[in-house]
């Protein structure tokens, strides 16, 4: 009996417990691969005489494993309204958090939701991590880029957490992304460019399996030329998909079969129809009814299989022996950390250190020296600058000296040639007076004797 679906617990997941054992024990297999390939070299086998016991280890780890729980992070990606957030409800069986998200986002961000699921005495902390925004701008250049950050953010957390001198990886929560659900858009024409890129871009960092969506949207005989042609472009673009895995003969038979149905043609739904005496997963039409577990109608019970059933360990183990490490190498690298010198000899962690430390110290001594003779130089320019500067302001002072000296001077003789202007001026001024008060005595004169004559000479008549 199923639990009822609950936001943070209690959900459905259909994982048997020997499907676990198996995973667990192919995870502690390859785990001692390497181990067991030096110690084996020059080993003796011997004959056991009665029995010991430790075959039961798979069981110790199984139990173990039960009990610490377990971890999948699932990236959807795919363009808005492809129906990745019914998908992922129709395959764990249980109703998600989820708004549904509208086609005028500015940009692509990443939205995580995790959630405690439990099935039998098997839980699963799931993570399903959604690009909302994806595909939805009309610049669709960057759109991968904010998920490749993601990702990218994810092993950085787990690096670093590995670098730690006190480390806590065995309660650690494993953010890192297992599988990328890609989900196409059933055109049924060919790929478009941001597919090819986006895959393209993240195909060196997580597992990809091809999804198309909503595939009841085409027919049958379209739907298999898409198949045809999204393998074609996928091949000749280079792009690298998830391979399940045939290297373990338990599931080769099921997962070779299933690698020549990629991609996988989905039909999401949580309605629940009757047909027949039963009740089944479907989607209605006014022409008729796709059931989304019937493998006539859709893939979508290959995907599950594939998915949950067969590979989730192997998801797990590829994230991290492949993915993981080569990020993990190539972050070392830049560190400037090898693994053998220029003699092929092998490198101590202490001696890497130490060479490293010394190549920064002498990097840093050698920037502080080229740093000095740069200040000394600009101190140099400065100077020249400020002595050049002040040079001129001489040669301007002089020039204006110069030029305020001849002004002056020739104010002064300005000054000098009105002075005697006014001393002239003054002295004619000074002349005409005393000429005129002269003419003025001698009218007067004239007047006081003509005067005078009249009065003597009353005889003489004047008009």
């Amino acid at each position: 009996m199923l639990a009822p679906p609950q936001p943070r617990g209690g959900s459905a997941l259909n994982v048997s417990s020997g499907s676990i054992r198996k995973g667990v024990g192919e995870g502690a297999t390859m785990a001692a691969a390497e181990v067991a390939r030096q110690s084996t070299e020059g080993a003796r086998n011997l004959l056991l005489s009665a029995h010991v016991g430790f075959d039961s280890m798979p069981d110790q780890l199984v139990n173990k494993s039960v009990c610490q729980g377990f971890c999948f992070n699932i990236l959807c990606v795919g363009e808005t309204g492809l129906g990745k957030s019914t998908l992922m409800d129709t395959l764990f069986n249980t109703k998600f958090e989820s708004d549904p998200a509208s086609h005028s986002q500015p940009g692509v961000h990443i939205k995580s939701n995790s959630y405690e699921l439990q099935e039998s005495n098997v839980r699963l902390k799931l993570s399903i991590i959604n690009s909302v925004g994806f595909g939805d701008q009309i610049n669709k250049e960057e759109s991968y880029r904010s998920i490749v950050e993601f990702i990218d953010a994810q092993f950085e957390a787990y690096l670093q957490e590995e670098l730690k001198i006190k480390r806590t990886l065995h309660n650690y929560h494993d953010s890192r992304i297992h599988v990328c659900l890609y989900f196409i858009a059933p055109t049924g024409h060919s790929l478009k460019s941001l597919d090819l890129v986006t895959m393209k871009k993240l195909d060196s960092k997580v597992n990809i399996i091809p999804i198309i969506a909503k595939a009841d949207s085409i027919s049958k005989t379209e739907l298999q030329k898409f198949k045809i042609k999204i393998m074609s472009e996928l091949v000749s673009n280079g792009v690298q998909i998830y391979q399940f895995p045939t290297d373990d003969e338990t599931v080769a038979e099921i997962n070779g079969t299933m690698n020549a149905h990629l991609p996988f043609a989905v039909v999401g739904s949580t309605e629940e129809i009757k047909i027949g005496n039963k009740m089944m997963k479907a989607r209605q039409y006014p022409w008729g009814t796709v059931q989304v577990e019937n493998e006539n109608h859709c893939d979508f019970v290959k995907l599950r299989e594939m998915l949950i059933r067969v590979n989730m360990e192997d998801l797990r183990e590829q994230t991290h022996a492949r993915h993981y490490e080569l990020y993990r190498r190539c972050k070392l690298e830049e560190m400037g950390f090898k693994d053998t010198d220029p003699d092929n000899k092998p490198f101590s962690l202490q001696e890497t250190y130490e060479a490293k430390r010394n190549e920064f110290l002498g990097e840093l001594q050698k920037k502080e020296e080229e740093m000095r003779q740069m200040f000394v130089t600009r101190v140099k320019e400065k100077e020249s600058e400020l002595k050049e500067a002040e040079k001129e302001l001489h040669d301007k002072f002089d020039r204006l000296k110069k030029l305020h000296q001849d002004e002056k001077k020739k104010l002064e003789d300005k000054k000098k040639s009105l002075d005697d202007e006014m001393n002239a001026f003054k002295q004619r001024k000074t002349a005409a007076e005393l000429l005129q008060s002269q003419a003025q005595q001698s009218g007067s004169q004239q007047t006081l004797k003509r005067e005078k004559e009249r009065k003597n000479n009353p005889w003489l008549c004047t008009e």
